[in-house]
């Protein structure tokens, strides 16, 4: 990965667990290795921690995906959602003070 991992709030891996235990199945949006919003589907079966790398969730099609680059999981706001949303409102932001 490009950037560090960064620590992530223990309400996101709550919300991860809970999935786990549910055994929830759908979409997950996050940033990939080149910065770009990327998706996979399936279940998340394990949360673990890699030394030196960070926290990953593992799915059943044995995806993995580092969690503080998850932008929503199963339509719940992830870590990453904040920066998501900025990278969103970009476009808007540099229109703003143009006369239309």
């Amino acid at each position: 990965m490009a950037n560090a991992y960064t620590p992530v709030a223990y309400e996101y891996r709550e919300v991860i667990n809970e999935q786990i235990q549910q055994k929830t199945s759908g979409k997950i949006f996050y940033w990939n290795d080149a910065e770009q919003v990327d998706d996979w589907s399936g279940i998340v079966v394990n949360l673990v921690d890699v030394a030196g790398e960070g926290m990953f969730i593992i799915l059943n099609n044995e995806a993995r995906i580092r969690i503080d680059r998850i932008i929503t999981l199963f339509g719940k706001p992830g870590a990453a959602y904040d920066e998501y949303d900025a990278y969103s409102n970009a476009c808007l932001s540099c229109q703003a003070g143009v006369p239309l």
